[in-house]
């Protein structure tokens, strides 16, 4: 049996949104928005694409959270096909805005996957000085980057991984998000690895619901993810049954969040894929519930 939860206001959400392609897929993800605006997130982040288009469409889905919303919104931000001047201008464009929290990202090769990163001969070369270059347009800013349980498939080795996480946090990062897993005890492992290390900022577990196990598993293997047997065994011959399918992500999700919780795992980052309601599920289970509207007596007895 799992222990009592700690009380909500000793946990943490924070979730992931990807920037709409279309006017169908802007509704999708302003539903997910709206659905998960109540549990109070301590900030929502929109991802990134080096293109021109996706660039702009991030800048508008973080502008409308801004205006529209109470969330605190986190910028994507990555190295990719851009000189160093052209992401300052990125960067102060959202600071203008009123974004003072980014997600400080390398980014892969627009060649697609399996191809082999090259920086731009005049941009930032490694997220560590994206890092760097984020704190001294404004030393205010908060920066997140990303850290790899299994380390990055790029990676030679632990060392090298972990070397590069205590080069963007000693730039000035105050948290690493995780590469999203299925097993807790690589994670906590992981967390051991880097605490040895002298990093000690928060290692936030990324975690995936699974909307599709078979997409999920064509993901994972790319970014060198991990799907455990057991897992698999999970889902086999829910192909065309969505709403075991889904039963059954519920299930798996919530184990794993609540076995975090036993270790002592207090910030969670979900993600999203613009999809609310596996998310929510979860985070209910956490004990997370909306913020209660006051009462009309309560509004009356305060004017």
């Amino acid at each position: 049996m799992p222990q009592a939860l700690p009380p909500r206001d000793e946990l943490r959400v924070s979730f992931e949104f990807f920037p709409p392609k279309s006017e169908k897929m802007e509704e999708s993800l302003w539903m997910a928005v709206e659905r998960l605006a109540p549990l109070q997130p301590s900030f929502v982040s929109v991802t990134y694409g080096a293109g021109g288009s996706t660039r702009e469409r991030t800048h508008h889905t973080v502008k409308r959270i801004l205006e529209e919303t109470a969330l605190v919104p986190a910028a994507h931000l990555t190295c990719v096909d851009a000189s160093r001047a052209e992401i300052d201008a990125v960067v102060r464009q959202y600071h203008a805005t009123g974004v003072r929290h980014f997600v400080a990202l390398r980014g892969d090769s627009q060649a697609g996957v399996g191809a082999r990163y090259a920086p731009h001969p005049e941009g930032y070369q490694s997220s560590a000085e994206l890092v760097a270059g984020l704190k001294a347009v404004d030393p205010a800013i908060e920066v997140s980057v990303s850290a790899y349980p299994e380390k990055h498939p790029e990676s030679p080795d632990f060392a090298t991984d972990i070397d590069l996480l205590k080069r963007k946090v000693d730039n000035g990062a105050c948290r690493a998000i995780t590469q999203f897993f299925f097993d807790n005890d690589v994670y906590e492992k992981y967390v051991e690895r880097v605490r040895r290390a002298g990093i000690y900022v928060p290692i936030v577990p990324g975690i995936a619901p699974i909307h599709d196990f078979t997409k999920i598993s064509r993901f994972a293997e790319g970014c060198g993810a991990t799907i455990p047997a057991w897992l698999a065994a999970r889902f086999e011959g829910l192909e065309q049954d969505p709403q075991t399918h889904s039963h059954v992500a519920a299930a798996v999700c919530a184990e794993q969040v609540l076995d975090l919780a036993d270790r002592g795992i207090r910030d969670f980052h979900f993600y999203t894929m613009n999809r609310a309601d596996l998310v929510y599920s979860i985070c209910h289970i956490l004990g997370l519930r909306p913020a209660a509207a006051p009462s009309a007596e309560a509004e009356s007895a305060a004017a």
